[in-house]
């Protein structure tokens, strides 16, 4: 395995993220990291607020990567490659932004006195245990430095790496309260390949919520996106829901996909790829903006709980990734927009 290393001195030439830290590129000549580039640095802060978090299940996040090799097709964090003056298409899922002193940082702002012990959140703008954790094994650094202050957190991934912390995961629930939960949308694996392809399969990240949940750790499902007029038939839904409750999870919270700026425009080359035959009518269901109008998204929610409760499963998920309104139609991200007008509490997709 070779590493070839170049050290940007040059800030004029990706102005946003070059301009701030000392960066180091790296390209990893193996299969699994092939086409793939990580820009290192050292970052100044990890614990960050979220915008607007008055509407959201969570306050405080942790995010030791930016981009996500995951490649979702539909992922609202595309756009946040832009304020790094990189690519939101290819360059996301691609260009890989590695906090490589994020374990340190983390313990240092965890001791400071303005610190209060408030729940953190991870995988809420990208993935976590994405391929690059196989690497950089930041989470164990990271997990050890919340276990030590005790402090509550809840993790969100597409990653089957999780696995490989599960002793670390059981250790933390001894002393504070963790959540764990697992995104899987739909199970249709001709879908995944596409849709998703950077991603381990459906049946995989089943596999992982069944290892946790034998191994004491409560692992409820976010089941997303559900993708209109592509997973969303009666009969999906219930394949899907019931695949959950056959491994195991404690449960299961159902979203609609929603396309904001960035995601729109990468989600609808797609569509016009595979299934172009759909274009108008994503156009008029999305004719409103970034989501789903709120009787769509009431009936996949109706039927996915209907399914949840004939399978023995509750409808919401554990930890910061909860249960939210009823009335919440609208998803929000890291970076809400301002004045858009979103319901108050709703969960992101990854």
């Amino acid at each position: 395995m070779r590493w070839d290393n170049l050290t940007r001195d040059d800030a004029a030439a990706t102005p946003a993220l070059f301009a701030a830290d000392a960066v180091t590129t790296r390209t990893f000549d193996t299969p699994e990291f092939r086409g793939i580039t990580f820009h290192e640095i050292r970052a100044r802060s990890i614990i960050n607020r979220v915008p607007g978090a008055s509407r959201m299940p969570f306050e405080w996040t942790v995010n030791p990567y930016r981009g996500c090799s995951h490649a979702c097709v539909y992922c609202f964090a595309r756009k946040t490659h832009s304020y790094l003056d990189l690519d939101t298409g290819i360059g996301f899922d691609s260009q890989i932004v590695v906090k490589t002193n994020a374990p340190e940082l983390l313990r240092r702002e965890l001791a400071s006195r303005r610190w209060t012990g408030e729940h953190i959140a991870m995988g809420t703008n990208v993935d976590c245990y994405q391929r690059a954790e196989g690497r950089y094994q930041l989470m164990p650094g990271i997990l050890t430095a919340l276990t030590e202050r005790t402090n509550p957190f809840s993790i969100l991934t597409k990653g089957t790496l999780i696995l490989r912390d599960l002793e670390l995961l059981r250790r933390a629930s001894r002393v504070t309260d963790i959540g764990v939960s697992v995104s899987v949308g739909f199970t249709d694996g001709e879908l995944w390949r596409t849709v998703e392809p950077g991603t381990p399969s459906p049946e995989r990240r089943l596999d992982a919520v069944r290892t946790l949940s034998s191994h004491g750790i409560p692992c409820g499902v976010l089941m997303a996106p559900v993708i209109p007029f592509l997973s969303d038939s009666p009969e999906q839904l219930r394949a899907t829901v019931r695949a959950i409750a056959e491994a195991g999870a404690s449960s299961v919270t159902p979203l609609v996909l929603h396309l904001r700026p960035g995601a729109r425009e990468w989600f609808t080359a797609w569509l016009t790829h595979h299934h172009p035959r759909l274009l108008r009518r994503y156009d008029a269901l999305y004719e409103g903006g970034a989501y789903a109008p709120k009787w769509y998204q009431r009936r996949i929610t109706g039927m996915v709980h209907d399914f949840a409760a004939e399978y023995g499963i509750g409808p919401y998920a554990s930890g910061a990734h909860r249960k939210v309104s009823e009335e919440s139609d609208a998803g929000t991200g890291e970076e809400p927009d301002a004045g858009a007008g979103s319901p108050p509490a709703q969960l992101t997709l990854l």
